[in-house]
């Protein structure tokens, strides 16, 4: 893992590539950690969330399996 892309809860992430679930251009909130690799990202205020990944290909959440590459968001820190 990179050292700049550590992640911790309540950190700043925003979207560079949006799907349905996030919009490009918006930030959003780290929720509880799972492990090195895997984190929730708020959808909203609430508790929503979707589980992002952080690997070799960056910080991205991705949707459906069956769908190469089509479907993921993906996603910077803010520093």
């Amino acid at each position: 893992m990179k050292e700049n892309n550590d992640i911790h809860t309540d950190d700043k992430l925003i979207c560079t590539q949006g799907n349905e679930y996030y919009a490009e251009g918006e930030v959003y909130t780290v929720g509880r950690i799972v492990n090195d690799k895997y984190f929730q990202l708020l959808t909203s205020g609430n508790d929503d969330h979707w589980y992002a990944t952080l690997d070799d290909q960056g910080i991205y959440v991705s949707f459906g399996t069956l769908i190469a590459g089509d479907n993921k968001a993906f996603f910077d820190k803010i520093a």
